[in-house]
This record gives C-alpha cells, sequence and structure tokens, in this order.
C-alpha cells in the first residue's frame, strides 16, 4: 500500500478556502469533510485536511502560528510543464491568493509561489524530465 500524506492546515474561514482552492481546480473528499474540515484532494496519495482554528487547536497543546508574521510551512506541489505551473498560480492569484515571490526559471527547473487565503505558502515547481535523470 502506498503511503499518503495528510498535511493539516489552520484557516479562519472553511467556506473561503473551500471556494479558494476549488477555483484552482481541485476537489474535496466528503467523507472526510463537515463543518469543522474539508478534505482538499491535492492527488491519489497528497491531501491537505484545512481545519477551522478552533479545531485545529483541539490537536495541539501549542499556539496555532500566525502565517501573516511567520512562515510555519511551504508546501511545494510538482507540475507536470511550465504551463501547469503559471496556470495554478494564476489561478490562486485571480482567486485572491497573492504571489509570496517572483518566478525563479532556472532553465531546468522553473516556479512559482503564492500564498492562499490564510497566508499559508505554496509553491508550484517544474524540473526538466531530463535534468532530474541527470541528462541535463
Amino acid at each position: 500500500m502506498s503511503k499518503k500524506i495528510f498535511v493539516n492546515l489552520a484557516v479562519k474561514d472553511l467556506a473561503k478556502s473551500r471556494d479558494f482552492f476549488s477555483q484552482l481546480g481541485y476537489s474535496f473528499n466528503p467523507q472526510f469533510s463537515d463543518e469543522n474540515a474539508a478534505c482538499l484532494v491535492i492527488s491519489d496519495d497528497i491531501f491537505a485536511m484545512l481545519l477551522t482554528e478552533p479545531f485545529f487547536k483541539s490537536f495541539t497543546k501549542k499556539e496555532i502560528a500566525d502565517a501573516g508574521t511567520g512562515t510555519e510551512v511551504m508546501l511545494a506541489l510538482s507540475a507536470d510543464s511550465r504551463a501547469e505551473v503559471d496556470e495554478l498560480a494564476d489561478k490562486a492569484l485571480a482567486a485572491g491568493g497573492r504571489a509570496a515571490g517572483d518566478p525563479q526559471d532556472h532553465g531546468f527547473m522553473y516556479g512559482r509561489s503564492f500564498y492562499d487565503l490564510d497566508e499559508h505558502h505554496w509553491e508550484v515547481v517544474w524540473m526538466d524530465p531530463a535534468a532530474m535523470e541527470g541528462q541535463g
């Protein structure tokens, strides 16, 4: 059985966060979603659990990091092409996110980053398959 990852993120407004990620083309698993949580399906093995702040707080004794003033995590997603990087980043900006930096173009690798509505830092990266195999 393949390993799966469930990244848990605190969100201020679950409905707005669901709408934001829906505009990026993602879906949600209703089996693991309710008024406190939404299971964002990124791929067959990658999920982000968007949890309301009070619900998120029930799982930890620590304070919730303020992603508006500090970076608690950077979430990096791979893309199949440079165009896919631009498409996802552009959708994020159109849905209310904001750029987290300038595009990074290293020829064999291209990436853009954005902050979602709760200031979580997302990176979208494409790498030339030939370069990944050491042929670049």
